[in-house]
């Protein structure tokens, strides 16, 4: 029996609802999808695209009208993006759906509509009052990420040994790894015993908490980051975490760019999405990959199905 997904459509100035119309068949034959946007925009869109709306083509009436301006950064696109995750939220709270499939917003916008979150799982995190963990990745490799839309210049403040342990115990529960996982260091070199920086310490404390807890070695000491992701470690771990944004998605994203989806862990309700932006550049010209869409459906299954 296919389970019923909640898709919320992101920025209508992107690519987002070219993915949701053009690839429609092949979505249906893995779940049913409920798209959260509404009859008018959805035809503007396809009028747009040049495209027939399928008559399968479910959708929950997301409330909202504006003119769709591609590739252009707008508030109220923004705005209907923003409704359009809280509906596919509502829908699976209440278990009409069974997960949240979510395409790209674009942040500029979100901030033009006087949305003060950064993204989705900032969302998450405060509807749901829970600690929501980012994990992007596909088969091959997932990377978690310790801090995630934050200046560099305030991650290391924001290493602290408590607060790490409990990240890596709630992470552990919501992955249930067959192997060790590799934790990345802050600093260069791991910071050479200290002479780089004493993040490592505080990190490396953390692990044999974490590693003593769990009664097995279930994170590694932090590795150096430069060589973290070298194809010995690939071959060797699947889930690595890093300590923040780019030390993590730079390598996934050089190595697994069109296959990448984004996971929401440690939340009430399965959400997945793709690893990708709006694409303003290309949007309504039907060229944008697929593979991230097709990927971010397949794991929320597989997840509401776990």
């Amino acid at each position: 029996m296919k389970l019923p997904i909640a898709i919320s459509v992101g920025d209508l100035n992107g690519v987002g609802i070219e993915l949701a119309l053009l690839h429609h068949e092949e979505v249906k034959q893995l779940c049913h999808p409920i798209y959260c946007i509404n009859e008018e925009l959805l035809k503007q869109a396809s009028t747009l695209l040049q495209l027939e709306i399928p008559k399968d083509f479910k959708t929950h009436q997301t409330a909202g009208k504006f003119k769709i301006k591609p590739g252009k950064v707008s508030t109220k696109s923004g705005q209907y993006s923003y409704d359009s995750f809280l509906d596919a939220i509502e829908l699976t709270t209440k278990n009409r759906t069974k997960a949240v499939v979510t395409l790209p917003i674009n942040k500029e916008s979100w901030s033009k509509a006087g949305i003060h979150y950064k993204g989705h799982t900032e969302v998450l995190r405060e509807h749901f009052k829970k600690d929501a963990i980012m994990m992007l990745g596909c088969s091959e490799m997932f990377v978690a990420l310790f801090t995630e839309h934050t200046a560099l210049k305030d991650v290391p403040k924001r290493i602290k040994t408590k607060k790490l342990i409990t990240f890596l115990l709630d992470f552990y529960a919501c992955i249930k790894p067959s192997s060790q996982v590799a934790l990345l260091a802050l600093n260069p070199h791991a910071s050479d015993n200290g002479v780089l920086g004493n993040e490592e310490k505080k990190i490396t404390k953390a692990v044999k908490a974490v590693n003593l807890k769990l009664n097995k070695e279930a994170f590694t000491l932090p590795l150096v980051p430069d060589t973290a992701f070298c194809t010995f470690n690939r071959e060797k771990y699947t889930y690595f975490v890093a300590m923040y944004h780019d030390q993590g998605l730079i390598p996934l994203k050089a190595l697994y760019f069109e296959e990448s989806i984004n996971v929401s862990l440690n939340l009430p309700i399965i959400r997945t999405s793709v690893d990708h932006g709006t694409a303003f550049d290309i949007a309504y010209k039907k060229c944008a990959s697929a593979k991230s869409y097709i990927n971010a459906i397949k794991e929320a299954i597989k997840l509401a199905q776990d």
